[in-house]
């Protein structure tokens, strides 16, 4: 075997290993669930002045979590994107959302 002269002080016969080898490459694990076992909660936030809600976590696949924001933003006429398991809302409206999303089979913590 090749010595690393990068990684100096670390037999790795010792059992030292680098950080950077052997990495997984496992993509994250989301297990997809019906409407009606999700339990969504609300998030607000301030971003240059203005409110942003959030609805999180979501369980489904990332197409189908496209179309639900799509058809919720012309329910709601607001902008709106997805981010990783979550959708972001322009503006303060967590009741209209939460109506909307109730209507679809979704499920809110209490």
């Amino acid at each position: 075997m090749r010595e690393n002269l990068f990684e100096m002080g670390a037999n790795f016969e010792d059992g030292w290993r680098a950080d950077n080898k052997n990495k997984s490459n496992k993509p994250s694990s989301t297990e997809l669930k019906a409407p009606d076992k999700h339990q969504l909660y609300f998030a607000k936030e301030k971003r240059r002045g203005k409110v942003v809600t959030i609805i999180k976590p979501f369980y489904v696949a990332k197409s189908d979590l496209q179309a639900l924001v799509k058809t919720l933003k012309k329910k709601l006429g607001t902008g709106g994107t997805v981010k990783e398991n979550s959708l972001e809302f322009q503006g303060d409206i967590p009741e209209q959302v939460r109506k909307h999303l109730e209507l679809l089979g979704y499920r809110f913590k209490k």
